[in-house]
């Protein structure tokens, strides 16, 4: 398969999808019809209700949910050949992942921009509404962990056998802890500069980028910070802190609005090989139902069904999604009818970067096959480079373009962990209040418990701790809870719906699908873990997989009461 017909087939796809059914869902929901001002205006704060102009705001919300995960998911599922990979990414982000991102994004705004959580509880009860926000908290605290350890390692120095700073070494990780710090300074300036300056965007933007090509090209000629990685952790932590408290408009904003540009250069660059170099793609339409563990890392996925359906994430439907969406992305949305393009848009979006991790791989597949490069964020920069490097104009840049691509990917893992600290915080506070109520309505302990200071410090914490120390021992559990969180989204979005009155049949199936592809997985890992434990971590992780199917079936249950109850 020719790597350009696959991607101009797909896009075109998605295209389509999004003017037909995403047109048809607006529709079906009455988007527009609500003629109130959003809660970004009603509820404005100057904290975490500001209204942001739609680019801003796509740029808030595109950069919080790609992150790393379309690329990883679809290099790392291509192991069951293209054609599973490529039907899953459409079909999965038309039908499943972008109708969850708008769903969970139009329930919030006609909810106050309330959470997923509190909709939950609305619709379903109190008791659904704890477990769930119990469960998306400790799934956030892992996220935190995680992406804090991964931003820690991109930075860190590496040392010589005698201690000493190994420089040429830890050369490319030290520019790009100073890029990163020099954006966040750029991403401050330009939210002054447009919310407290009335600076026009489109000057702004353009000021901005060129800002950050120059700070691209100090960054790569000067780095003087040559930390260890748990120094890094402990400066990350500093950060995010002050990130999840900090009023949107100051960093938050204006930071993921000119990260985004980042990702859409990286994407715009993939697309100049992709046609310049045209390749015939050299991975097997299909190649079996079982991953035998002989191709990339050498560990086996397992079977296809569930495999594919939780290794690709991002790149068709996250849970992760419904909290960005009803979290932040909907207190700040200046008009309703920007969430068919933010959110369902967005959602699509993702679903052209699937496609390319899928040419990307599909380049150097003789090189992934018997294990040479398997890291799926340098398979994606090594396959993207070397076909950028066969068009003649971009000659002799391969080195130049890998460095960018990489640093692109370090930069979203950033802008993905301060949303998630955020998103995590409200996810504390929200667990002590009532729907509607807020922290300052508070009285006594609960006031404590819901102050944003002690919710965002308990967070952090938690969420180092377990990145300095053992979270990649229960990290094999995430990809199944990420999708049933996704499950969980879409019941919550269907309950409500069916609650005003609304068209919610077509979140059935997915959500229903969803519910069976985590349960299934979370079965397997617990028989691997108890059948072939080998120490202490291998039951922890046999018991926390138990504990998630029960609260699946558990949320289901009381859902599923509430979705079909006949009407009196």
């Amino acid at each position: 398969m020719n790597a350009v017909v696959l991607l101009v087939v797909g896009v075109a796809i998605l295209v389509a999808g999004y003017i037909f059914y995403g047109g048809w869902l607006a529709k079906q929901w009455g988007l527009g019809e609500n003629k109130e001002e959003t809660p970004a205006h009603t509820m404005e704060d100057g904290q975490d209700y500001v209204p942001a102009k739609a680019p801003v705001l796509m740029g808030h919300h595109f950069s919080s949910i790609a992150g790393a995960g379309p690329i990883n998911g679809p290099i790392q599922a291509a192991v069951f050949g293209w054609i599973p990979v490529m039907l899953w990414v459409l079909i999965g982000g038309i039908f499943f992942g972008a109708t969850h991102d708008f769903g969970a994004l139009f329930a919030s705004l006609r909810n106050k921009g309330q959470s997923i959580g509190e909709i939950i509880e609305t619709s379903i009860g109190k008791r659904a509404k704890r477990l769930f926000l119990t469960f998306a908290y400790l799934t956030l605290i892992l996220v935190v962990a995680a992406f804090a350890s991964i931003v820690a390692n991109t930075f860190k120095a590496t040392y010589t056998a005698d201690g000493a700073v190994d420089v040429a070494a830890s050369s490319a990780n030290a520019s790009t802890a100073m890029i990163s710090i020099l954006f966040i300074v750029v991403a401050i300036a330009f939210g002054f500069f447009v919310y407290r300056k009335n600076v026009h965007i489109a000057i702004a933007t353009v000021i901005g980028v060129a800002v950050i090509i120059a700070c691209m090209a100090i960054g790569l000629n000067w780095h003087p910070l040559y930390l260890s990685g748990d120094t890094w952790m402990i400066i990350v932590g500093i950060y995010i802190a002050i990130a999840s408290v900090t009023p949107v408009w100051i960093l938050l904003q204006p930071r993921d609005y000119l990260s985004s540009f980042l990702l859409y250069g990286m994407m715009i660059v993939a697309i100049i090989g992709i046609f310049g170099a045209h390749p015939t793609i050299d991975i097997p339409a299909f190649t079996s139902f079982v991953d035998k563990g002989t191709v990339g890392s050498g560990v086996s996925l397992g079977t296809m069904f569930p495999a594919l359906f939780v290794t690709i994430a991002c790149g068709a439907i996250s849970g992760f999604h419904s909290l960005v969406a009803s979290g932040t992305t909907s207190k700040q949305l200046d008009k309703e009818k920007d969430a068919l393009p933010i959110a369902y848009g967005g959602m699509l979006i993702e679903c052209v970067l699937a496609i390319i991790s899928v040419c990307a791989v599909g380049y150097i597949w003789s090189e992934y096959v018997p294990g040479g490069i398997v890291t799926p964020t340098a398979v994606f920069a090594t396959g993207i480079s070397r076909m950028c490097a066969k068009i003649p104009f971009l000659a002799g840049a391969e080195s130049v373009i890998y460095s960018l691509l990489i640093l692109a990917v370090s930069a979203f893992c950033l802008t993905s962990l301060d949303t998630a600290t955020r998103l995590a915080r409200y996810m504390f506070q929200e667990f002590w209040l009532a729907p509607g109520e807020t922290y300052k309505d508070a009285t006594g302990v609960k006031r404590v418990l819901t102050d944003p200071y002690f919710a965002t410090i308990i967070t952090v914490v938690l969420g180092i701790a377990l990145g300095m120390t053992g979270y990649a021992k229960i990290w094999a559990l995430f990809g199944a809870s990420n999708q049933l969180l996704a499950a969980l989204g879409l019941l919550a979005v269907a309950a409500w719906l069916g609650k005003v009155g609304k068209n919610n049949k077509m979140l059935i199936f997915p959500m229903a699908f969803m519910l069976i592809v985590t349960v299934i997985s979370l079965l397997q890992t617990i028989y691997a873990n108890v059948t072939n434990a080998v120490d202490m971590w291998s039951w922890i992780r046999a018991i926390i997989g138990s504990l998630l199917v029960l609260l699946s079936l558990v949320l289901a249950k009381e859902g599923c009461q509430t979705l079909f109850k006949k009407k009196a």
